[in-house]
C-alpha cells in the first residue's frame, strides 16, 4: 500500500488542544530536563566514587567497587522499574506512601539515571586520577595540604581536564538514555513520539523529525564538550598520556 506523505499534521490540533509540534517541543523539554538533572547527580556522585576509588582506604574502595558492580550489571530500565514499583514497598509505609503519592515521577526518573549513569563517570574520573603523576600527591602532602586537600585542589581539577574528551560520549549517553525512562510514565521526547504514531499514524515524518532533534542534541553536546576541552586543554598531556 503506498505510504501518504504529510506533513501539515504536526499542525493539527490534538485531544487535549494543543498541537502536535507542541508535543514534541514539551517532550524535548522534558528530555533535556531529565539529561540535566541526571548529569549533575552523575557528575557530583561519579567525582566522589571516582576519588574514594583511588584513595589507601580498602574500605572505602570496596564500597566504590561494589556500587559500580552493581549499577553498570543491572540494566538501567530495570534500575527504573525498581526505584518507580519495588523501592516505595520496602520503604518504611510513610516513606513509600510519600514516594508513590506525593513525591513527582520526574524526581525518580532523573535520580535513576544519575545513579546510574555515575558509575561510568566514575571509571573515568578513577582513570583521569591514576593517570596523574604520584608526584603530585607527594608535592600537595609535602607543603602541608590534607589527602583530602590534595584531591580537592590538584588531583580531582587535573583529572577533570584530561577526561574531558572521554566524558563527551558519557554527557551524549545520558540525553539518549533519557528515553528509556518513557517506560516509568516520563513525557519525554520518545514516548511523545510514539504516542504521535498511534494517533496519526504518520510514521515516517514523525520519525524524521525525532531523529534530527536527536542527532541536534547530540552535536550541540558535541560542540560544548569540544569547545571545553580546547579551553581546558592540559599543556604536556596528549590524549591523557604525558608527553
Amino acid at each position: 500500500m503506498k505510504y501518504h506523505w504529510d506533513w501539515t499534521f504536526f499542525f493539527a490540533e490534538t485531544d487535549d488542544g494543543l498541537r502536535y509540534w507542541q508535543w514534541i517541543l514539551s517532550g524535548l523539554g522534558w528530555t533535556i530536563t531529565v539529561g540535566l538533572g541526571a548529569l549533575i547527580i552523575a557528575l557530583l556522585l561519579g567525582s566522589i566514587l571516582g576519588v574514594i576509588r583511588t584513595t589507601q582506604s580498602k574500605s572505602l574502595v570496596f564500597i566504590g567497587d561494589l556500587y559500580i558492580d552493581l549499577f553498570r550489571n543491572i540494566p538501567l530500565i530495570v534500575q527504573l522499574f525498581l526505584s518507580f514499583f519495588v523501592l516505595p514497598e520496602l520503604l518504611p509505609k510513610g516513606a513509600g506512601d510519600f514516594m508513590k503519592q506525593k513525591l513527582p515521577d520526574w524526581v525518580i526518573a532523573i535520580g535513576g539515571l544519575g545513579l546510574f549513569t555515575a558509575a561510568r563517570i566514575s571509571e573515568q574520573v578513577k582513570s583521569g586520577i591514576n593517570t596523574l603523576s604520584r608526584g603530585q600527591r607527594f608535592a600537595g602532602l609535602a607543603v602541608g595540604l590534607t589527602e583530602w586537600q590534595v584531591y580537592r585542589y590538584v588531583r580531582l581539577p587535573m583529572a577533570f581536564r584530561i577526561i574531558i574528551p572521554t566524558l563527551t560520549s558519557e554527557c551524549m549517553n545520558v540525553f539518549k538514555n533519557s528515553a528509556v525512562t518513557y517506560a516509568v510514565g516520563m513525557l519525554e521526547l520518545y514516548f511523545q513520539y510514539k504516542q504521535i504514531i498511534e494517533k496519526t499514524s504518520q510514521v515516517f515524518e514523525i520519525t524524521i523529525v525525532t531523529i534530527v532533534i536527536y542527532t541536534a542534541l547530540a552535536m550541540s553536546i558535541n560542540r560544548i564538550m569540544a569547545f571545553l576541552e580546547r579551553r581546558s586543554a592540559v599543556p604536556g598531556f596528549i590524549t591523557g598520556r604525558a608527553k
